[in-house]
């Protein structure tokens, strides 16, 4: 694993790691099995939450399904990286879609309750 930095952030690490384990011929064959990881890592994440796990294993077992899934992203050709920023960028217009919505509105969001806000939340994402 030389050659990965530290100082990567750790999805952009991960990423590295899974391809340099690919280079020397440690990965999977096809994505089917790599979703299958991934399904597998879900549900030993819910089955820690649902335990009462402690917060150790629960971050531990996060931490496993989130590898999963940068390396399924790997798989199907998509950077893990980018996905996640792009998701980033549309929550936050549509929560600033959300926030005019209920100003214009006179309303708080403080005040509102989940299914209020959802209205706008809807209303946004049908814009897209």
């Amino acid at each position: 694993m030389s050659g990965v930095p530290v100082s990567l952030p750790a999805i952009v690490k991960a990423y590295r790691i899974q391809d340099k384990a690919r280079g020397v011929g440690f990965d999977w064959e096809h994505p089917a099995q790599v979703w299958d990881k991934v399904i597998e890592e879900l549900n030993e994440l819910k089955a820690e939450v649902d335990s009462g796990g402690s917060p150790d294993k629960i971050e531990n077992e996060l931490g496993d399904l989130m590898f999963a899934l940068i390396n399924y992203s790997r798989f199907i050709g998509v950077n893990p990286e980018t996905a996640l920023e792009r998701t980033n960028k549309k929550f936050i217009r549509r929560f600033n879609y959300l926030e005019e919505q209920a100003q214009l509105a006179g309303m708080e969001l403080k005040k509102m309750n989940l299914s209020e806000m959802d209205v706008f939340w809807n209303q946004a994402k049908e814009k897209e």
